[in-house]
């Protein structure tokens, strides 16, 4: 198994250089094409006080639009041209100027998508779904911090396993980066015995499974204490100095994690190392 198709989600130009830091090492490393998707949205017209609609407003948002997406674009073909890459380059429309959002379509035809966590203290108009690709997209997602520099060789590789299918789809998804670190670790939380599961030896048929992949699996398992399950995680990144965090997300209901919190959400905020999920 092996990506041969990535979709670089590149939101607006503050983000552009981080994403493809880390998408085109990935596609010279897989020998993928790579596909630069960015949206913009469709001016709303307005009207003038007189009542008429005002096509100099709409004139100067449409302009506003195209040179930031043909600089945006102007970068990606750059940058890919001098590495080398196989690549295209799609600009879209729609009504928010989400690219997450317009890339969906091009998104469930790609082995993987990159895109950049979040940034909470970006203004609205440049936040991405980036919910919108876990959930409808029906492929893995790599995120890329924006607080925290990344080195797409992940080396050590740090599996968060619960036992669920969200996990199981992440954990395989991921196994081109599983197989080739230097060390995968399975971290299994606060498991407990069950009428068909004995939570002392939960993950030890996922890391035999990789095992035989060829993957260089070392296994821990732990208590979280008073932390939730996703200050746990985070802080064995911290003490394992994991470059790939590789997780289900939404393993409980979507509502349940807005109302009550979970380790997706935590992880989607903080973010501390790139992170791969799936569902």
């Amino acid at each position: 198994m092996t990506y041969k198709t990535l979709l670089a989600v590149l939101q607006n130009k503050s983000d552009v250089d981080r994403v493809l830091d880390c998408a085109l090492p990935l596609a010279a490393r897989f020998s993928a094409h790579l596909i630069g998707v960015h949206a913009e949205a469709i001016p709303v017209p307005y009207v003038t006080p007189m009542g008429f609609p005002d096509t100099d407003f709409l004139t100067a948002s449409v302009e506003i639009n195209d040179r930031r997406s043909a600089e945006i674009e102007a970068v990606f073909r750059e940058r890919a041209a001098r590495e080398g890459a196989s690549y295209e380059w799609q600009a879209m429309e729609n009504v928010s100027g989400d690219s997450a959002v317009s890339a969906l379509t091009a998104a469930r035809a790609a082995d993987l998508i990159i895109v950049q966590q979040t940034d909470p203290d970006a203004d609205s108009g440049s936040m991405a779904n980036v919910e919108a690709l876990l959930y409808e997209s029906g492929r893995p997602v790599l995120f890329v911090p924006y607080a925290v520099s990344v080195k797409p060789e992940f080396r050590k590789v740090l599996v968060a396993w619960n036992g669920t299918q969200q996990a199981a789809r992440a954990t395989f998804d991921a196994l081109p980066f599983i197989v080739a670190a230097q060390e995968t670790e399975i971290l299994s939380l606060d498991r407990r015995d069950t009428g068909h599961d004995d939570g002392a030896m939960a993950g030890v048929d996922i890391a035999a499974a990789l095992s035989r992949h060829g993957a260089k699996v070392t296994f821990a398992s732990e208590t979280s204490g008073d932390l939730s399950t996703g200050e746990a995680i985070e802080n064995h990144i911290a003490e394992s100095g994991a470059d790939l965090l590789v997780m289900g997300a939404y393993s409980q209901s979507w509502l349940k994690e807005f109302f009550f919190g979970g380790a997706t959400r935590t992880l989607l905020k903080s973010m501390p190392t790139a992170t791969f999920m799936a569902r």
